[in-house]
């Protein structure tokens, strides 16, 4: 005769059995298609639910694009060998004789070192005076201070230095370029993809990299790779101009049934949904519903007006998007279908996965009752 225990184990098993999958709730990452398109939602929190077709990806498209004034375009090169007020000069003057007005001794030369032209643009040579040299090349000053000297000494001769100052100097900032920091404006780095290649390149790839430059009280903006496309954006820098350069910081949030749950940010200029999903892993093979991808933003009046083909809608609202990958231009939609900062994108899991999990439960509720039988059994 079987021990009691023995003999309830089998009954009480299925009694758990059938409890467990009449009371549980399964796990899931978030709601199917059916819960989301016959939710009710409250009037006064303005959701609304859209299918994607042609007409709606035509209204809802999206083309960034550069934007560069014209004066920033048309700008010619500045002459990178002017000399400004603050930059730093250093001269070297030879006279022909022994004891001359600046030089002593036999060396017959004098330095003059390190001496920066003043706010005015002035510099002062002992003896010569004090000069304008703001605006002059360093060639033109040597032959105003020789032509200055030679009053006093026979047969001078002067070589200047130029070292730039602030204001022959462009800064560049940002977590796109590789080496920060003022960079001074010289004959290889006069224009802005010189400047950027002094500056150590880029660091992120050239489809999301994007430049603002500040000119006074002018801002200029731009991707990077449009500069292959058109030469004019590649500007004739300004001496104090400040650039910006940063990966494109947009991005898009995805869940659900897909490679990953994550904050991701845009893999390039414009990404459609079907791209968005790819760059995440696409979806999970056993799992993802194809028919139930959808995607959800917070929109504007105008622009829900227009998808809707309304006029009541008079505030933001939050609009979900559907898309269905089996239909026959479901694909074609999906791939231009353009995602915006901020979207989030959701792809719901296929009716037998519940069933699938289901099953998992029976056969593991199912093996646990065994084990306790055989063990109860055992004894």
């Amino acid at each position: 005769m079987k021990p009691v225990f023995a003999r309830i184990t089998r009954p009480i098993a299925v009694a758990v059995l059938l409890t467990a999958l009449g009371a549980c709730a399964l796990p899931r990452p978030g709601p199917t298609k059916g819960e989301i398109l016959n939710a009710e939602f409250e009037e006064s929190s303005g959701t609304q639910i859209v299918e994607v077709d042609e007409r709606i990806n035509r209204i809802v498209a999206v083309s960034p694009s550069s934007s560069l004034p014209a004066s920033f375009r048309k700008a010619g090169a500045a002459a990178p060998d002017r000399i400004r007020p603050g930059d730093t000069l250093s001269f070297t003057v030879y006279e022909n004789v022994a004891d001359g007005v600046l030089s002593r001794g036999k060396s017959g030369a004098s330095r003059l070192q390190e001496l920066q032209v003043d706010e005015g643009g002035f510099v002062f040579i002992p003896y010569a005076g004090r000069i304008r040299a703001a605006g002059n090349s360093p060639e033109r000053l040597r032959q105003i201070i020789t032509e200055k000297l030679a009053t006093l000494t026979p047969e001078p001769q002067v070589l200047v230095q130029r070292a730039a100052g602030d204001d022959a100097t462009v800064s560049i900032l940002g977590d796109g370029i590789r080496s920060q920091g003022v960079y001074p404006i010289e004959r290889s780095s006069r224009r802005l993809m010189e400047m950027l290649a002094t500056a150590g390149g880029v660091t992120a790839p050239a489809e999301v990299v994007r430049i603002t430059v500040l000119r006074n009280q002018s801002k200029g903006e731009l991707w990077f790779e449009d500069v292959y496309d058109h030469p004019e954006y590649d500007i004739a820098l300004r001496a104090g101009d400040r650039i910006l350069v940063q990966r494109d910081p947009r991005g898009f949030t995805i869940f659900g049934a897909t490679g990953k749950q994550t904050n991701e940010l845009f893999g390039s200029r414009q990404p459609s949904a079907l791209e968005a999903v790819a760059q995440v892993g696409g979806l999970r093979t056993r799992d993802a519903d194809p028919t139930g991808l959808f995607v959800v933003r917070r929109q504007d009046a105008d622009l829900t007006n227009r998808v809707l083909g309304r006029n009541e809608v008079s505030e933001e609202v939050s609009v979900i998007y559907v898309l269905d990958l089996t239909k026959p231009n479901g694909l074609p939609l999906a791939r231009d279908f353009d995602i915006r900062d901020g979207d989030t994108i959701y792809v719901t899991e296929a009716p037998a996965v519940q069933w699938r999990k289901s099953l998992d439960i029976i056969r593991n509720t199912t093996a646990t009752a065994a084990a306790v039988e055989r063990v109860s059994t055992s004894n």
